[in-house]
């Protein structure tokens, strides 16, 4: 497995990262078994990050990971964690809490349901309009100093407050959607990172499926797969990105790889300090996803794909409309 560091004062980790979110929400039902063992194949290649979240599966994620690292050696895997989503018994959502003392009780409950002595890169969800980031990067500092934290990372927020919270804590990492059809980064979030030192752990690397070259017009989705209201799989924008999809797969065929490995291989050119995180639920697609290490894409092959699909390319936006109020990181660009 290649290694990558994640910032300047991040830990070293697999240059791919298992996003751990659809093995308990979000995407409708999955395999618990099925998952275990692709956290376990995912260990077995040489991954290292594991990505996850209180709120997913409200707890269940954490518990799912517990029992998949069972016996492994602690210094083998890092652990990232984000919080602060609210969310209510029927899985609605209800803001973030960021507040310092919000910080150390989310802290105290995903320990114990990870079965874990510490967290390797703790970072709230979103940015909770109603607390300063300082206060709560402050908290996260003290979680440091004790032992429970070894590093601070950030979630989809915007220059500004990359600048406010890595002045209080030097932060490891910027966690953000970034992908071919997603690239609203490049302005001014990325450079930032870059001139402050901050890695990248990029999710959303094939659009939640969508520019996998798996997605279908015609693909069923449940009440409980949230693609159901995402703007990107809706009615003219869904025909739109899919046709997007196309391209990617005459490129992607001409290589003798899939539209997945061309997406993935695309986010792992785009910088050394750009971890994707590969949001797998089954082996075969964790597979697949290792068949881009082996995709070398040079500046030339950069500018065709990105001549074939430029970065305003995509049809909607990445959230419903809630969902776009809450990212710091789109009204700074916006």
């Amino acid at each position: 497995m290649q290694m990558r560091q994640l910032g300047k004062t991040g830990p070293s980790v697999s240059a791919l990262g298992l996003g751990c979110m659809g093995m308990s929400d979000m995407y409708g039902g999955a395999d618990r078994g099925e998952s275990i063992a692709t956290v376990h194949a995912a260990l077995d290649a040489g991954i290292t990050l594991l990505d996850t979240g209180d709120f997913y599966g409200m707890g269940d994620n954490e518990m799912l990971l517990r029992e998949a690292l069972h016996g492994r050696p602690r210094d083998s895997y890092q652990l990232s964690v984000k919080f602060g989503a609210q969310r209510g018994p029927d899985g609605q959502w209800h803001g973030y809490d960021t507040r310092p003392s919000a910080v150390k009780t989310a802290l105290a409950y995903s320990l114990k349901r990870l079965g874990a002595d510490y967290i390797d890169i703790y970072r709230p969800a979103r940015l909770d309009p109603a607390v300063p980031i300082e206060e709560t990067v402050g908290a996260i500092a003290d979680m440091v100093k004790a032992g429970y934290v070894r590093h601070l990372g950030l979630s989809e927020v915007g220059a500004e407050t990359i600048r406010r919270a890595h002045a209080v804590l030097p932060v490891s990492d910027l966690q953000i959607e970034y992908s071919l059809i997603s690239r609203g980064i490049e302005a001014s979030i990325l450079p930032t990172c870059r001139e402050l030192g901050i890695g990248v752990t990029a999710y959303g690397v094939l659009s939640r499926g969508l520019i996998s070259g798996h997605w279908s017009k015609d693909r069923a989705t449940t009440s409980r797969d949230f693609r159901q209201h995402n703007p990107r799989f809706q009615g003219g924008n869904l025909d739109h990105n899919l046709e997007l999809v196309e391209l990617l797969r005459v490129i992607a065929e001409e290589r003798g790889v899939s539209v997945a490995q061309l997406a993935i291989a695309w986010a792992l050119a785009r910088g050394e300090d750009i971890v994707p995180l590969i949001g797998a639920r089954t082996r075969a697609r964790l597979t697949e996803a290792f068949g881009a290490l082996d995709l070398h894409l040079d500046a030339q092959d950069l500018a065709g794909i990105e001549q074939s699909v430029p970065a305003d390319a995509a049809a909607g936006d990445r959230y419903n409309a809630q969902g776009m109020k809450m990212l710091d990181s789109e009204r700074a660009a916006g």
